[in-house]
């Protein structure tokens, strides 16, 4: 009996510490989306150089990740909840790390943008909204994610849409650029592929959010009307 206790203290002790690696991870990708948006702003060489160096520790933290849920699952063989938490980790930090690789994408276009000086930032104002808007996103899908939560969860979906309409705005006014000045359009693009890569930032924060829904639920949520899903999430 004292043996059985003991091993299923410490499956709950592998678990929360598998929880636990997610949200560091997910903090690091935050603090890395931060340093790409503030470097677009700024054109801080510091920050560019930071975003492409965290990269790698990013990637490091999913590959460790996945190696403790497959050591899990072989250890353990998990059931139901745990199972599905397992599974929703797994699909977590493949998003995490694809966070961090749009990042870095910022960092590289911005890089080049500032270094050219082609076009003033500055008149893009909506790439730092927008990106406020989705480290908001990614902040709350982790809180969620923390507590298990499906009704927030169920919020970061709803705000999804709140950044494709930034995404859709900021498109509107590159093109209003390109059409008064042509010179402008080699720089406007790069800065429309920043706002792409914030657009899919969001994307993948509602990947994290409906993940918490999953196991939370035991529905898979994706492809759902998000009145259904709200429902689910209040059920």
């Amino acid at each position: 009996m004292p043996t059985t206790e003991h091993l299923s203290k410490q499956y709950d002790s592998d678990l929360d510490a598998l929880r636990s690696r997610v949200l560091q991870m997910g903090g690091l990708v935050e603090a890395q989306i931060l340093a790409a948006i503030e470097g677009f702003s700024t054109g801080n060489p510091e920050l560019f150089e930071r975003v492409i160096e965290t990269e790698l520790r990013v990637n490091g933290y999913e590959v460790s990740i996945d190696t403790d849920c497959s050591h899990i699952i072989v250890r353990r063989q998990p059931a139901a909840t745990d199972l599905r938490l397992i599974m929703a980790v797994s699909k977590t930090v493949t998003d995490l790390e694809r966070m961090g690789d749009e990042a870095e994408k910022i960092a590289r276009m911005s890089k080049q943008i500032h270094e050219r000086d082609r076009l003033k930032v500055q008149r893009f104002g909506q790439i730092r909204h927008a990106g406020n808007i989705a480290v908001q996103m990614l902040r709350q899908a982790l809180d969620a994610f923390a507590r298990l939560d499906a009704e927030q969860a169920a919020q970061v979906v709803r705000e999804d849409m709140t950044i494709d309409d930034e995404f859709r705005s900021i498109v509107r006014q590159l093109v209003t650029f390109m059409m008064e000045d042509p010179r402008t359009i080699s720089s406007a693009l790069e800065v429309l592929w920043i706002a792409k890569a914030i657009e899919r930032i969001g994307d993948h924060a509602k990947n994290v959010a409906e993940n918490v829904i999953y196991i939370v639920k035991g529905t898979d949520v994706r492809h759902t009307r998000f009145e259904d899903l709200e429902r689910e999430a209040k059920s």
